[in-house]
This record gives structure tokens, sequence and C-alpha cells, in this order.
């Protein structure tokens, strides 16, 4: 390669680091304005939620399946990648003619604007973060390529690509500096934790039993049968956690009622309260999946607040919304028949944790989580499967969401040692119950396993098999047989449109 080749070549890598920097330096500068005039508006966060609401059901099953609980960081991580690699080459592009990289990287802050405006709730500053993105991000580039072009007709030497590289590190620090400021802001306003850490939720009206030392099986490995806030399951919309004060919040109730209610956080606490131990479970979950959780909850039950608005004969769901857009589609009977379906506040003894719906979400047993568990709610409308429809439901996914009866395995799990050992897991169909379960080995007969005390038929109850483990490679499956005499259906599903299925089976190494 010639010198005059070489020194093309690092240029064009010169002008890659300069598209860099002038993005990091855009998104520093926009994060730290959304941190002060509207956290929603972060270029991250609204186009990463427009990806997430433009995502087909495939998209969102694969992303859960690879990352979990992750796949939000994940989705970040990947819009990161993405604007790294189009920064790169409009740097190049500035280099070859200058206006073009300035066009895609305005274009790209003008994508920010319209993502941010067309949110639900956008505020009257919502535009600002993208603009300030694309704005500071074309005059950086433009300013560091002017230091890789000849001036006056002169060649740039050694001395002016050391001047740029100094330029070009100096902006991406100051870059990373301000979304490090632009972070610290946006922690320095979250008064909204020591809000909720100073609240004191109402005692129950109705308190529920405590729960019994017979549903702990307490099994290394096996999950607890009330779970952690800090270990419960989290799969929403929400890129950015909605910071709701209790005293901004409200509750609409509309639609078709005899009367439209609205009621107060304030009004909300002054209600009677009643606790219910519920499990939730998310349809994404695969058979022997971890996205489902168990707790105590506190709220006032939802049938009472329909009551007093007075629904329609003719209505037959519910529609809720969040406040940050999402809609759940629950069919009205289940909101107005004998289970606990709590407009909650509480979770396991405190107020609700921020990401699971702060200060008040939705808990309806029986239902998965997206027809039903809404999240930072914030009305309720009445009206009808055929005038409405949720947000899942245009994406492929059933408008109503009954738990299918399931059951898993979580221990052993990969190898043990030979000899006495337990076979161990959970078995759920809230609403319903579970009145047994049956394990079988390398293909063998089924045998009754022993099941803990159930602490309700909205929760889910553990079980656990002793078992002679034998040096070797076995195969273990389980099935639950329902509260109504259904046994588990063997027959494999994927989780969309309704919740997977099948058997759970695992393989197990024994040593000798």
């Amino acid at each position: 390669m010639t010198h005059a080749n070489r020194e093309k070549r690092d240029d064009r890598l010169r002008a890659a680091a300069a598209g860099l920097s002038a993005a990091v330096v855009g998104v520093g500068a926009a994060e730290l304005v959304a941190a002060i005039v509207e956290p929603a508006a972060s270029p991250f966060a609204v186009i990463g939620s427009g990806l997430i609401d433009l995502a087909p059901s495939w998209a969102k099953d694969t992303a859960i399946a690879l990352f979990g609980t992750g796949d939000k960081v994940a989705l970040l991580v990947g819009i990161a990648i993405v604007l790294a690699v189009v920064a790169a080459l409009a740097g190049v592009l500035e280099l070859r003619r200058s206006g073009v990289g300035a066009v895609i990287l305005g274009a790209l802050g003008a994508l920010a604007v319209v993502a941010a405006m067309i949110r639900p709730g956008a505020g009257p500053f919502a535009f600002l973060p993208g603009i300030v993105a694309g704005l500071v991000a074309v005059l950086v580039l433009q300013f560091l390529i002017r230091r890789l072009r000849p001036v006056a007709g002169l060649p740039v030497d050694g001395a002016d690509r050391r001047r740029f590289l100094v330029w070009t590190a100096g902006a991406a620090a100051v870059g990373v500096a301000t979304l490090i400021v632009g972070n610290v802001a946006r922690g320095a306003t979250r008064s909204i934790e020591a809000v909720r850490d100073a609240l004191r939720l109402p005692s129950a009206a109705r308190k529920a039993a405590a729960v019994s030392a017979g549903a702990e099986l307490d099994i290394l490995g096996l999950a607890p049968v009330v779970t952690p806030n800090a270990d419960f399951y989290r799969i929403d919309t929400a890129l950015i956690v909605p910071r709701i004060d209790p005293a901004d919040w409200s509750l609409r109730i509309h639609g078709m009622v005899d009367r439209e209610v609205v009621i107060s956080w304030d009004e909300l606490l002054a209600l009677p309260m009643q606790e219910a131990d519920v499990t939730l479970a998310c349809v994404s979950n695969e058979v022997g999946g971890s996205l489902i959780g168990n707790a105590r909850w506190l709220g006032h039950p939802i049938r009472e607040l329909l009551a007093r608005a007075g629904v329609s004969a003719d209505a037959d769901m519910v529609l809720s919304t969040s406040s940050d857009g999402f809609t759940a589609s629950t069919p009205l009977e289940a909101l107005t028949d004998d289970r606990d379906s709590l407009l909650a506040v509480g979770m396991n003894g405190e107020p609700l944790p921020l990401e699971h719906g702060f200060p008040v979400r939705m808990v309806v047993p029986g239902l998965y989580g997206y027809v039903s568990a809404t999240k930072w709610v914030t009305q309720l409308e009445v009206t009808r499967f055929d005038r409405a429809q949720a947000y899942w439901t245009p994406r492929g996914w059933s408008e109503r969401g009954p738990i299918k009866l399931q059951s898993r395995i979580d221990v052993p799990r990969g190898s043990v040692d030979a000899g006495e050992t337990v076979i161990a897991g959970m078995a759920w169909q809230q609403h319903v119950g579970v009145e047994g379960v049956e394990v079988r080995i390398d293909d063998g007969e089924w045998q009754r396993a022993e099941l803990a005390t159930a602490i309700s038929d909205d929760t889910w109850v553990q079980w656990s098999v002793p078992w002679t483990a034998e040096s070797g490679r076995h195969s273990i499956e389980c099935r639950a047989i329902g509260a109504e005499g259904e046994t588990q259906t063997p027959d494999r599903a994927a989780p969309a449109p309704d919740g997977a299925q099948g058997w759970h089976r695992i393989e197990v190494s024994v040593g000798a």
C-alpha cells in the first residue's frame, strides 16, 4: 500500500472517529437536557420504546428467550451499536462530501423528536432533547471534519492530524462526562424513591391468613413459595420506569358506565384494603421458565370501584391503561366475580416497587399479565372486545389470556451424585388450583409427588419426589393435575398467542 493510500485509509478512520465523538456529545447533551426538562423524552428511551411498540410478537419472544428480564438492556445496547455504526459512517461521508454526514446525524435527531412527540403523555418539551442531540452532533461533526480537510489548498500535515486526534478525544470525553452528569442529574431529581420510602400503607381490613409452614418445603434450589420483591420477574414495555408522585396520581373509570368515577390516591387509601396471595405469570414464559412469581398484595377490590361507576349490562371487557400508554384487555367477569382482583398499592408488606407499578397497579388471579396486570394504571375503560383492542392484541396475541395448567422442575439441575436425592418443582393454575403432580424418570411409570400445602388456589404450590439416583444420564418429566381433574397436556406450544404448554423435561447427569 502506498503512503498516499495509507493516509487516505487513516483519514477515513479518523473521520469515523469524528462521527462517533459527535454522536457521543450529541447524545450526552440530549440526555442532560432530558434529565432536566423531561426524563421520559430521552432519545434512547423514546426510540427504544418505539421499537418495542413496532416489534412483532416473534421478535418479543426471541428477545425474552435470549435475554429474559435483561431484554431492555439488550435493546439499549443494540441501539447504541447501531448508532455507533451510523455515526461512524456519517463521519466518513462528511469527509468525502461536506453536508452529507451532517444530514445523517440531523436525521437521527429528527427521529428522536418524532419518537418523543408521538409517545403517550408526551410533555410540552418532549421535542427538546432530540433537537439538542441533532444540533450538537452536527456542529461537533463539522468542526472536527474541518480539521481533516486541507485549508487554503494546503495539505493536512502530521501536526494537524495530532491536533485533530486531541480534539476528537476531547469531544468524546466531554460527551461521556455529559452522559454521566445527565444520569447524576436524573438521579438527583428522583425524589419519588423518597416519597415511596416515606409512605406508610394502611392496615388491611381483611388480612390474609399467615402462610402455612407446610407451604415451604425448604429444598435447596427450589423457588421460594413467596417471591422476594427484588427477585420478582419484570416484563413490560417501559424502557424508563414511570415516576409518578402519588399526590399527582388518579384513576379514571369511564366508558360503558352509568357515571364516570375519578379517584385520587388519598381517596384510594381511605377505602377498605385487603390482602391477597396471588401468583402472577407472564404469557411469554416458556415451559419450565422463570417468568412467574408469587407475592402478598395489598389493595382495594376492583369490583367495588366498578360497582360505584355502574357497569352496563352490554359490556364484557375493561381496557386498562398505564401512564406509559400500555393497555390490557381484561374480561369483565374476572374483575367483578368473587376472585381477589385488586387495585394494588402494596407488595409483600411494602409499597409497590417503582418497577412493579408504584404507586398503583392491577393484580388479577387466573389471567396472564398481558391482559390483566397493568402497572402504573391510570384508566379503566369499561367497553367490549368487539369495540376496543389492547396493546398486544393487534400484535398477534389473543385478546383473553386465561392461565394454563403448568408445572416445572427446579431441582436437580445439571448433575448430581448417585444416591438418595430429591426431585422438586412448582405447579400452578391460578384461580383453579392444583390437585397433584406426577413425575416420571426415563419415560417410566408416572409416580405421584408430594404436594406442599397450597396457600390458595390463586398461588403456585411446591412439590417433591424422593429419588434414588443411579449413575448415568437420565431424563425427568413432570405434569400437573388441576383441581378440576384436568391433566396437563403433553402437546407442546410456543408462548404466542396465548401461553406455552407441554410437559417440562430435563436431562440430569448422575455421577458414580
